[in-house]
């Protein structure tokens, strides 16, 4: 009697108008039900029935029931699909092709519209490219994706970087025009510094070689540092296709065990290079350096010229003949003369920024080694005097040319870093206070007090202080205008050491270059920064996204599934603990429930970066614990590990 009943319809309407609705995204769990995350604070249970009709990271509108006397979500619209475009592993049933996404807590098998021809070129377990063209949300009634592209066949060795490349849509190949024979595009008058004594030190296999230095001593405890830098924007004229390209890519792409050049391999490796004997044009600077260790700022020139690099020196060699260990000698006298001096310019000036501005710790950074078989090992790099040598060359050239760039131009592509911000500048005084360290706000956002505080707690030398400080501090950015950069304690900074790696560096290059002819300068925009800071993320993410893929690879070797590491804590989470293993660098994470047999006598304080037991604090970030791993999860590409008892 009440069906079609208009009343009844009426009361249903006005029913589901008065559900409270909410807005959030959608996090799944292993287990088929989900959350919808509404902010920091508030998330909705939603039930495995209701999970069949979003996936993990959408973002939508939800009618907010209770059921059961529980608060449940029940989806409603969709704002923002997670998944648009990208990548998954192609699995072929019954002749059709569906495809597995490759992201955690996201692996539903998803059908795929495709042409006949696909079946002939998609195998079980490549690897592709999809664009989500149908969503449950939308009125459709199933998932649906669009095959675009074959990234990779399933038994590639190089399917870790050919994928992590695919999904953030970054170039997995040198760039390529038409016409790639490389002449020089300008007819500038250059300096002739060929006779010069001219060295460069890198890596023992680098290949593109992007600065030489020279040194003389003008009067005792007194230099005159000449950096040459290689000048690509010789051969690459501004708005040309490569150098189109080269903006797009902004930056060579280091990955573990592979790069992929921002320029042609026939440029930055050949043409470009400073290599050994080779006759080259460069953009050069000499600046002097007092017997205080500062810079004399009137005496900072920019020039083009040609050189010839004398010697193609490694960090190995030459650290280890600084320190007198190893058979390695330099090959003639005057080169040692060189390195001599350039070790005192050195010390010189680590003395100066550990005064003045921010002296960096000694870090450690971990490295891959691929076997021709496969095998995978990591290597421990420290950061030896060689490699300080050139980065302190380089702090010089770069200071030098923002203030060159500040003084004549009033822009660039400068390297910024602010230090605090009021709010968190608060935090950190409240924080300190707790271990007798006394700043004001005033003092620690302005650029003198940040160094002050940097040397305090070098001095302190307490890692946990210094993790909770960096979690306060804001992220380097680029600026087209001058600006501080807290980081490294200078009142502004540019580089132009790299421009065969970084097209920010190009830039400055065209800047400086258009200084010293009296031509009209580029103009910059604040579209040229956002791109180049955007790419620059998304390569860091892929570097690390690789790292971690072949981690999973390594630590599944028969030798460390029984191993103790030593692992020091670098992130406290809502339900574990995050850690670096010592030994290797891989990263891992112990959950809550590996950590201690009763959850509710648990308390993981994020803020702080602690972990309570029972109302007693046991862990806290920088601590050093013993772990073993439990688990290796292949498709996510985490580690799960356990306390070592």
């Amino acid at each position: 009697m009440f069906h079609n009943n208009p009343l009844l319809a009426q009361l249903k309407k006005n029913l589901h108008a008065k559900t409270p609705r909410v807005e959030g995204v959608v996090k799944s769990t292993e287990r088929g039900f989900g959350f919808l995350e509404i902010d920091a604070q508030r998330s909705y249970f939603i039930p495995p029935k209701n999970m069949k009709k979003v996936m993990n990271g959408d973002k939508i509108i939800a009618l907010l029931k209770i059921e059961k006397e529980r608060e449940i979500i029940e989806p409603e619209k969709l704002i923002e699909p997670f998944l648009n475009r990208f990548v998954g592993k192609i699995e072929k049933k019954d002749n059709k092709l569906f495809i597995i996404p490759d992201y955690p807590f996201l692996k539903k098998i998803i059908k795929c519209d495709y042409n006949k021809t696909c079946l002939d070129v998609f195998q079980n377990g490549d690897w592709a490219v999809a664009k989500l063209i149908k969503h449950k949300l939308n009125g459709d009634n199933a998932f649906s994706a669009e095959l675009i592209e074959k990234i990779i066949t399933k038994d590639d060795p190089l399917i870790p970087w050919w994928v992590t490349l695919a999904r953030h849509n970054l170039s997995r190949t040198e760039p390529y025009v038409k016409n790639n024979c490389f002449n020089l595009q300008e007819n500038f008058e250059r300096r002739d510094l060929t006779k010069l004594e001219f060295i460069t030190i890198d890596n023992s296999n680098t290949k593109d070689i992007d600065d030489a230095i020279f040194i003389n001593e003008t009067s005792p405890e007194e230099f005159c540092l000449t950096v040459a830098i290689a000048d690509p924007t010789a051969y690459i004229k501004y708005g040309s296709e490569l150098d189109i390209i080269a903006y797009q890519r902004s930056f060579t792409n280091y990955l573990p065990g592979l790069n992929i050049p921002m320029l042609p391999r026939k440029l930055s490796e050949d043409i470009c290079s400073l290599n050994q004997n080779a006759h080259r044009p460069v953009l050069a600077c000499s600046i002097n350096i007092l017997k205080d260790g500062s810079i004399s700022n009137d005496d900072i020139q920019f020039f083009l010229a040609w050189i010839e690099s004398k010697s193609k020196l490694s960090y190995e060699q030459v650290s280890d003949w600084i320190d007198q260990s190893g058979t390695w000698k330099p090959p003639t006298k005057s080169i040692e003369n060189q390195i001599l001096l350039l070790h005192r310019l050195c010390l010189l000036r680590m003395k100066w920024r550990s005064i003045n501005a921010v002296l960096f710790k000694d870090s450690i950074e971990y490295r891959f080694n691929l076997s021709d078989i496969g095998k995978i090992d990591v290597v421990i790099e420290k950061r030896r005097i060689a490699h300080k040598i050139i980065e302190e060359s380089m702090i010089i050239a770069n200071v030098s040319a923002a203030k060159f760039l500040s003084k004549y131009l009033g822009f660039g592509i400068y390297n910024i870093h602010n230090g605090f911000d009021v709010t968190n500048a608060e935090n950190v005084i409240s924080f300190l206070k707790k271990y007798n360290l006394n700043f004001t706000v005033k003092e620690i956002t302005s650029l003198k007090g940040f160094c002050k505080l940097r040397r305090v707690l070098n001095i302190v030398s307490n890692e946990y202080i210094n993790s909770r400080i960096r979690r306060f501090q804001s992220f380097g950015d680029f600026s087209i205008v001058p600006g501080p950069h807290f980081g490294l304690g200078f009142t502004e900074y540019a580089t132009w050491t790299s421009p065969i790696r970084k097209y920010s560096d190009m830039i400055n290059h065209r800047l400086l270059k258009s200084i010293i002819n009296k031509e009209q300068a580029i103009l910059l925009n604040e579209d040229i920064k956002f791109k180049i800071s955007e790419q620059k993320k998304r390569n860091r993410i892929a570097e690390r996204d690789v790292s971690d893929w072949l981690y999973t690879m390594y630590l599944q070797q028969k030798e460390h599934r029984y191993k103790t590491f030593q692992a020091e804590i670098t992130d406290i989470s809502r339900n574990g603990i995050r850690a670096r293993l010592i030994e290797n660098g891989a990263n891992v994470f112990i959950p809550g429930v590996l950590l201690h047999k009763n959850r509710d006598e648990l308390l993981f304080n994020k803020d702080m970066g602690t972990v309570f037991i029972n109302g007693i604090m046991q862990y806290k970030v920088s601590d050093v614990i013993p772990v073993t791993i439990f688990d290796i999860k292949s498709d996510t590409r985490s580690i799960i590990a356990k306390l070592k008892l």
